[in-house]
């Protein structure tokens, strides 16, 4: 396996473009993003939990019911959710697409994200649906720029595989800055593939990824009410099709996971006013859910995340995190060590604190990614979950978000 460059176009018969058409005052902001494959596509889809759902969510899920898609619509500045014509803007973007492209309405994935509430003009996408054809090109990042709203760095990867002797390739783009906590991992992600996949195996791939991957990053504890993972496949790198468990399926899912893996990190560096990458590795617990409740429970705590943006070794907070998280562990075998490109320091020994150099540990946590591990020393199950530290810049920007 290897990284290339392409993002979403990195695939064969991928191409994307990005313009923007006037739904954001920022005319030098990107606002609307398109995707398109020269085939039908197998489709997968994974959606936010938020009991309040985009209307774009609700009008995906109908269109691949039939496991099938072959284009993305997603536009940044306006969320369509809790609008009362939002299925009708949401269903409108889609046709918009269809005429443009020449194919089904029914065959369009539709995504928005930015403020909730408010209405959605369709005429700037309207306006806009043949300067967007025109930009459709080798142009994944044109795209990863028309998804951003409070994002600050550009989010995509691709790597190479080979199944059967062909060689396939995978690629995504995300957008996710704030509003993101499990359960899913609240975020828009688009990732397309060449290699030939049935439509419930591509669903069954993506739903077992997301446990460990996008259900494992949070950035502020807010379940955002418009985000989802998909997955198109359009099968032009001529393998044999996965239909089945075995090696090739085995193969496809550790190059997802590499894409997912990659994008997590990204988003989780890139939280909302965001100075660093935090990572919870958790090792030693009697089982794989008590390892996430433990991992999740640290890095979403308040306290610890300010107390990485101060790089301040109180790993007492990271005690207590793991002490409220519900999780079955025996406190006095707990282990805590924090490790950076600048070293590793143990902090804490059997629950309780040891003897280590400030002036070290201030060193580690001063780098832009910080490894918080925490040996459990009570089994062989593992997990990992990524965040961000919490800082003045993430309060200013939620605190005028509309404005």
């Amino acid at each position: 396996m290897e990284i290339i460059n392409g993002g979403v176009c990195a695939a064969k018969g991928f191409t994307a473009g990005g313009i923007h058409c006037g739904i954001r005052k920022n005319k030098t902001k990107k606002d609307l993003a398109l995707i398109f494959s020269e085939k039908k596509a197998a489709a997968a889809a994974v959606y936010t939990t938020n009991l309040v759902k985009g209307a774009p969510l609700v009008v995906t899920k109908n269109h691949i019911a039939d496991g099938f898609a072959q284009a993305v619509i997603c536009n940044s500045g306006n969320a369509n959710t809790c609008n009362a014509n939002g299925i009708e803007i949401a269903e409108g973007m889609s046709k918009l697409v269809a005429e443009t492209m020449n194919i089904k309405d029914s065959d369009v994935v539709v995504a928005s994200t930015g403020v909730i509430g408010q209405p959605l003009d369709i005429e700037p996408i309207k306006n806009g649906m043949e300067e967007l054809k025109n930009s459709l090109g080798n142009n994944s990042q044109d795209a990863a720029e028309g998804i951003m709203t409070t994002d600050t760095v550009l989010k995509e990867i691709a790597v190479s595989f080979n199944v059967c002797g062909k060689e396939c390739k995978i690629g995504g783009i995300a957008k996710g800055s704030g509003m993101i906590h499990p359960n899913m991992a609240t975020m828009l992600v688009f990732i397309t593939t060449d290699c030939a996949i049935s439509p419930e195996m591509l669903q069954k791939a993506l739903s077992t990824d997301i446990k460990n991957t996008f259900n494992m990053v949070s950035v502020d504890g807010d379940t955002s009410t418009n985000d989802m993972v998909t997955v198109l496949a359009n099968g032009m790198a001529g393998n044999e099709e996965i239909t089945s468990d075995g090696e090739d399926f085995n193969i496809f899912m550790k190059a997802l996971n590499t894409i997912t893996v990659h994008l997590c990190r990204m988003i989780a560096g890139d939280g909302e006013g965001a100075t660093k990458l935090l990572e919870c590795q958790v090792n030693g617990a009697k089982t794989e859910n008590i390892a996430k409740t433990v991992a999740k429970s640290v890095i979403c705590s308040s306290l610890t995340k300010a107390a990485m943006f101060g790089a301040d070794a109180n790993w007492g907070r990271v005690l207590c995190a793991i002490g409220y998280s519900g999780a079955d562990v025996d406190v006095t075998k707990i282990d805590v060590s924090f490790i950076s490109d600048k070293g590793e320091i143990l902090v804490c020994k059997n629950g309780a604190g040891v003897e280590f150099s400030e002036e070290k540990a201030k060193e580690i946590l001063l780098e832009k990614e910080i490894v918080t591990r925490i040996e459990l020393n009570d089994g062989s199950a593992s997990a990992t979950a990524w965040g961000c530290d919490l800082t003045y810049e993430y309060v200013k920007i939620n605190g005028d978000y509309r404005t």
